[in-house]
Parts: structure tokens; C-alpha cells; sequence
């Protein structure tokens, strides 16, 4: 199981409710199922994705979450997760608003752009490609470049609780110097 699967399983609880923004192909959402025995939704805008989560058996709606979440009441889950989705919106601030409005808690993971392979690849003039960033310039689907102390600043500018965080990289944790070393960054957060 891929290391910020198994941070986020650890951080849902038991039988909570659970909504995916962007959940691709389900298996982060088919894991809480089986392990945390969740009940879980997804927001996906990639069909191909959705005929994989509908596969593996799981309620996943075909919408984009940069289009809101009216169709959901406050607090209707306990947890919202955008992981790998973040970097990925238009107007993040709309998209954190909402996903706070109908979870109570939110989950949020997206690669450290200023991570120490990636900063090394700018130096030498190049635009990074790494693990956590395998897009080329011209077919990445990331808007945002963001770094582990951006999104601090960014949780205490609208302060926003983090009760917990995580740092990874490949297939380990990581507590040292993690805006260098960190691949990952996973938070979860409170209003």
C-alpha cells in the first residue's frame, strides 16, 4: 500500500463518513471501505476513473469540485480528502471553503515542489520531473507549485487548524528538514 495511503487510513477513524475530491481511480476510497469500513463518496471529472472506482464498487459522482459542493449540507462527512488534487484547482481558497463547510475535517496531500531533487533539476535550468512530479512542463495538470511552508503559512493566514501532519518520501516518513527532503506533505486540518 502506498505510504500516504496508509497515513491517511491511520488518521480516518472507524465508520466515519468520507468524501474524495478527486478520488481517480478509487483505491485510496476502496481501502477506507475495506480497512476503516467508511462510508464513502467520491467527485471525480476523469470517466475513465469513474469506470474503475464503479469497478471496484464504490459511489462516485462525475462532477468538478472547482464547480462547489452545493449539493451537499454542512457537515455532511466527517472527513473530506484532497490528495494530489490541491495543486491541481483553480481557486484553492473556494475549494478549502467548501470542503470545510460539508466535512468537519480535511485531509490534504500534494507534492513538495521545493523538495531537494526538485530544486536541484531548477538549478541546472530544467523544470523538475520527479516521482512526486512526473509531468512534464507542457501535460502537467498542476497550477499551484507550492511547498510544505507555503501551506503552513497559507493554514495560518486563514486559520485553519492542523492537527496533524505528515512528511513522506518514497516509501518513508520524513522528520528532518521536511520542506527539503519531504516528496509529500499530507495535513489534517480543522476550521
Amino acid at each position: 500500500m502506498r505510504l500516504d495511503y496508509r497515513v491517511i487510513a491511520d488518521w480516518v477513524r472507524p465508520e466515519a463518513s468520507v468524501l474524495d475530491l478527486g478520488c481517480g481511480d478509487g483505491e485510496l476510497l476502496s481501502i477506507l471501505v475495506t480497512e476503516k469500513h467508511v462510508r464513502a463518496n467520491g467527485i471525480e471529472i476523469d470517466e475513465q476513473a469513474i469506470y474503475k472506482c464503479v469497478e471496484k464498487g464504490l459511489s462516485v459522482f462525475h462532477e468538478d469540485i472547482e464547480e462547489g459542493l452545493s449539493g451537499y449540507p454542512d457537515d455532511s462527512f466527517d472527513y473530506v480528502v484532497m490528495n494530489g488534487s490541491l495543486q491541481q484547482v483553480k481557486k484553492p481558497d473556494t475549494v478549502f471553503k467548501d470542503a470545510l463547510r460539508v466535512g468537519k475535517k480535511l485531509i490534504v496531500g500534494f507534492p513538495n515542489f521545493l523538495q531537494y531533487s526538485s530544486r536541484w533539476q531548477m538549478l541546472l535550468g530544467k523544470v523538475p520531473v520527479t516521482p512526486s512530479l512526473p509531468y512534464q512542463w507542457y501535460d502537467t495538470p498542476n497550477l499551484h507549485f507550492l511547498s510544505i511552508l507555503d501551506f503552513r503559512d497559507y493554514c495560518k493566514l486563514r486559520k485553519l487548524k492542523i492537527e496533524a501532519s505528515a512528511f513522506l518520501s518514497k516509501d518513508r516518513r520524513v522528520g528532518f528538514l521536511p520542506n527539503l527532503f519531504a516528496e509529500q506533505g499530507l495535513f489534517l486540518l480543522s476550521k
